[in-house]
C-alpha cells in the first residue's frame, strides 16, 4: 500500500548474518561456497607444494576467520571446510580420489613438531571465541562487556556466566568459549 518492499530474506551486516536461527549451517554457508570458489579457481598442478601450502594459509584457513570471531561455526561447517583444504593439498578434483600420505591432523600439527602449522579450524574457532572472552572479562568498561552483563550476568562477572534464557547465538558461542577460556587462566 505504500510501496515499501517486502524483505524475504535479511541481510548481512559487516559480512555477518544479522541472524542465527535454528538452520545454522544455512547462515555460514556462505564461508563454504567463498572457500569453494577460490580453491575451484587455484590451479593445483601447476603450483609447488610451498605455493599450494600459502594459498591454504593465507587465503583459505584466513576467510571465514572474521566470522569464528563472533561465532561458533557448526562442526559440520568446519568439517567441510577441511576437506576442501584436504583435497586441494592432495592434488584431488571433483570426483577423483587420490591417496592422503599423512593423516589431515598430522598435517594440523605445528612444524617444529613434524606437521605443516594448518589450523585445525574447530579448535581455532574456539580459540578466537576464547580471546573474544577475554577481551570480555579484562575490559570492563567496553560496549560489549556492559551489553552482555546487562542481559547475561548482571551479579556475576563473564566466568561464571551461564548461558541464561533466550540467548543469542553470540552469547551461545561465547559461553561455549568459557570452558576453554578456564583451562588457559593462570
Amino acid at each position: 500500500m505504500f510501496g515499501a518492499q517486502i524483505i524475504h530474506q535479511h541481510e548481512r551486516y559487516l559480512g555477518l548474518p544479522p541472524l542465527v536461527g535454528k538452520g545454522k549451517k544455512k547462515a555460514f554457508h556462505q564461508i563454504l561456497d567463498q572457500v569453494g570458489r577460490k580453491v575451484a579457481g587455484w590451479k593445483g598442478k601447476l603450483l609447488t607444494t610451498g605455493g599450494r601450502e600459502i594459498l591454504i594459509k593465507a587465503i583459505a584457513q584466513a576467510t571465514s576467520m572474521y566470522m569464528m570471531n563472533c561465532f561458533k561455526l557448526p562442526d559440520s561447517l568446519c568439517n567441510e571446510l577441511n576437506s576442501l583444504m584436504r583435497k586441494f593439498w592432495w592434488g584431488q578434483r571433483e570426483k577423483e580420489r587420490k591417496l592422503a600420505w599423512i593423516a589431515w591432523e598430522k598435517m594440523c600439527t605445528p612444524k617444529a613438531e613434524g606437521g605443516m602449522g594448518f589450523k585445525d579450524l574447530k579448535a581455532f574457532n574456539l580459540a578466537l571465541l576464547a580471546k573474544q572472552g577475554w577481551r570480555i572479562s579484562q575490559d570492563t568498561d567496553s560496549l560489549a562487556h556492559r551489553v552482555f552483563k546487562a542481559k547475561y550476568f548482571p551479579d556475576s562477572n563473564f566466568l561464571e556466566a551461564q548461558l541464561g534464557k533466550n540467548p543469542s547465538y553470540t552469547w551461545r558461542s561465547l559461553v561455549v568459549a568459557i570452558g576453554v577460556l578456564k583451562r588457559g587462566l593462570r
